[in-house]
């Protein structure tokens, strides 16, 4: 996983966007070593391109937008989610509307794409960001997020809703390309009915639809299938947040634990880490593996356990 990677060949697919409703096609391009993942709009002439990482976030409400000279683009967790899962590093992604298609609400669709697709190994070695000292962010109503030093990227999520059916819910897990399609990537997004409904009445969540998401009412799951897996829900924040981190442009060695996070506090956590320039180091990774220190990226400048992080 630390050499960079990118596609074999172009993949297309066409579905709905979740909030516009609109349909939306989009494809994926190889892209060459160093490029990271690129967003055009097709449907846009001019200042149409836009690189996904923190500096162009625009919005973190309901999902993670990101912009450029004006131009963004929606929704775009899901599908670094699974760039992020696979190990590719480099793409371009073609999209004619502002938005990322929802498909079925999880990542699981765009892995099925990047596998049939084929991963093509560029022979350049990854940097990584790896975490020396603690960093934290809270948002003052119970939501936290950390990043702790480990020798490997580790997720630690639990969530609290009143609704119950989730209740609290944790999970735990070792990010790995094996770990993340076995068990994260199928999860979907939920929301529940009442919310859909005003949402929708506001102009939003206009592509949402038994397809797409899990809805929930006050006692029941809508949803025929029900579950992908009793703990789907929580699943499904830790599939957005690795989305959301991969945000920072390369691997995090560190644990990331999060308690009722969201993309708001995800992104804020990255402005945090990288202001705080004494609690990580970036190392170069080479075709053995071997990782290597260096000095800090000249894109990198500024711009525990759950009980520990229920504290902060």
């Amino acid at each position: 996983m630390h050499v960079q990677r990118t596609l074999k060949r172009e993949v297309t697919c066409t579905s709905v966007g979740l909030h516009t409703g609109r349909k939306v096609h989009m494809t994926i391009k190889p892209a060459g070593v160093d490029m990271g993942i690129v967003f055009v709009r097709t449907d846009v002439t001019q200042h149409n391109t836009i690189k996904a990482n923190m500096h162009n976030v625009s919005d973190t409400q309901l999902a993670t937008t990101i912009g450029n000279n004006g131009t963004r683009v929606g929704t775009v967790e899901h599908l670094l989610s699974a760039f992020s899962g696979m190990g590719l590093d480099n793409a371009t992604v073609e999209v004619d509307a502002p938005e990322i298609p929802i498909m079925d609400g999880s990542a699981l669709p765009f892995v099925n794409m990047l596998k049939n697709a084929g991963i093509r190994v560029q022979g350049k070695g990854k940097k990584l960001l790896v975490v020396k000292k603690p960093v934290s962010v809270s948002d003052g109503n119970g939501g936290a997020a950390m990043l702790l030093p480990a020798p490997e990227f580790k997720i630690t999520y639990k969530i609290d809703f009143k609704h119950p059916l989730i209740c609290e819910q944790s999970y735990e897990v070792v990010f790995s390309a094996i770990s993340y399609e076995q068990e994260i990537c199928s999860a979907r997004t939920f929301g529940f009915l009442k919310d859909v409904e005003y949402m929708q009445a506001k102009g939003l969540a206009l592509g949402g639809s038994l397809k797409n998401a899990v809805v929930l009412t006050e006692d029941k799951i809508i949803n025929k299938e029900g579950l992908r897996s009793p703990d789907e829900f929580v699943k499904h924040k830790i599939l957005d947040a690795i989305g959301d981190l991969s945000l920072l442009g390369m691997p995090i060695v560190g644990h990331f634990v999060a308690y009722k996070s969201g993309h708001k506090l995800n992104y804020l956590l990255l402005k945090e880490l990288l202001a705080q320039e004494k609690c990580w180091k970036i190392a170069g990774s080479f075709n053995k593996g071997t990782l290597v220190n260096e000095k800090p990226s000249p894109e990198l400048h500024p711009t525990g356990t759950l009980d520990a992080l229920q504290a902060c």
